[in-house]
């Protein structure tokens, strides 16, 4: 059984793998841990290499892989006290004169499921071309990939391989997304490595209840047949309602509208998507200070006239928020560093993209069979570019 479901009915809506995939992602996030550690002394010796006062890392990747870098970078740029930034490959292949900085040591981080979309190749190459100081990191589900192979024998490259299974089978990135999301976390924080793994046996046992119990919550959000839907959230939780936004668009094939925004930013003419039947889901910060805003704002559309609707997931009990939406939704247990939290909240993204595909009668494995979005890109070109 997964979500209440029989793993023979699920099979018979073409839901097997996306299922299986949301659901494994706790234990597949024990085993990244593993990986990241057993590669702790060649992780070490790199950023020792490679990390200077003055280097620039940049997060790239597409759609949800560029989602990662977006999710993680304001951590990233704290805690290394550095120059961080998540730029997505298409932009950067497109674009290459507006981001390149030939004199600048940099480390290009490359997140991909497979490893083997036009445009992830063509960020590895442009910058291995036209940067004069540059370091690559692969972070990849996929060891037959295209970009783990450039990596092999490059003695500026480091190529880490997430867990097998993370190379997901279904079209909708997920335990892909959120491992290589983890990995990223662990390896620029090697030197903490041990007290991470204390907040991450947290976040996998809370998952486990969310995956396990919280599916119902969402399945009761799915069921209000909402036709447009809007994620919020702030900092880090912008990042990651991107991703959950994505998650439903490609699930339901574009049938049900879905955007993001972050809390401040809705009210500056986005706010103007809401309807009778929209559904607006706001992931509450952690932050005390960031959370002052987030209960103005959900104040702010609780009280506004019309039929929608409104869910709030928030990561403690706040009893204030319960009169203050249509749904509320905690996920217990003890408390983590925020950037810690998208991993369970990302969890809700997920079966609510799965759940809304079933509603409509699409096959969450495969959304699009027309062929006119797909798993990995197909025709693109990537031209050649000389700095």
């Amino acid at each position: 059984m997964i979500f209440g479901m029989d793993i023979d009915n699920i099979k018979s809506l073409g839901g097997t793998f996306t299922a299986t995939e949301i659901r494994q992602q706790p234990k597949l996030w024990l085993e990244t841990y593993k990986i990241i550690e057993d590669n702790k002394a060649s992780i070490e010796s790199f950023l020792s290499k490679n990390i200077k006062s003055n280097t620039r890392i940049i997060l790239t990747g597409a759609g949800t892989s560029d989602y990662i870098g977006d999710t993680i970078y304001l951590h990233l740029a704290k805690k290394l006290n550095l120059r961080v930034e998540a730029i997505a490959t298409t932009d950067l292949v497109s674009n290459p004169s507006e981001f390149i900085e030939e004199d600048v040591p940099t480390i290009l981080v490359s997140y991909a499921r497979s490893g083997n979309s036009p445009e992830s190749i063509g960020a590895y190459n442009i910058f291995q071309e036209n940067v004069k100081d540059i370091a690559q990191v692969i972070v990849t589900c996929n060891g037959a990939g295209e970009l783990a192979k450039k990596s092999k024998g490059n003695d500026n490259s480091l190529c880490l391989l997430m867990p097998e299974a993370s190379n997901d089978k279904s079209f909708a990135m997920t335990s892909s997304f959120s491992c290589m999301l983890l990995a990223s976390l662990l390896l620029f924080d090697i030197k903490n490595l041990e007290t991470n793994k204390k907040y991450l046996d947290i976040v996998v046992k809370q998952g486990e209840f969310v995956l396990d119990h919280n599916w119902r919550d969402v399945k009761e959000l799915v069921d209000l047949n909402s036709k447009r839907v809007v994620y919020l959230g702030s900092g880090i939780l912008k990042g990651l309602a991107q991703e959950m936004a994505l998650k439903n668009l490609e699930l339901t094939s574009g049938k049900v509208v879905t955007v993001c925004e972050s809390i401040l930013g809705f009210r500056h003419g986005p706010k103007s998507i809401i309807n009778d039947d929209t559904l607006v889901i706001c992931m509450n910060s952690t932050n005390e200070y960031t959370n002052l805003y987030d209960m103005d704002l959900i104040k702010e559309i609780n009280g506004d006239s019309g039929n929608h609707k409104l869910a709030v997931i928030s990561y403690s009990n706040n009893k204030e928020l319960c009169n203050h939406c249509d749904k509320y939704i905690t996920i217990d247990g003890e408390e983590v560093p925020e950037v810690f939290t998208v991993f369970n909240y990302m969890l809700f993204g997920q079966m609510f993209g799965f759940f809304s595909s079933l509603k409509l009668g699409i096959s969450p494995d495969n959304p699009r069979p027309d062929g006119t979005v797909n798993r990995v890109v197909k025709g693109v070109v990537i031209h050649k570019y000389k700095n």
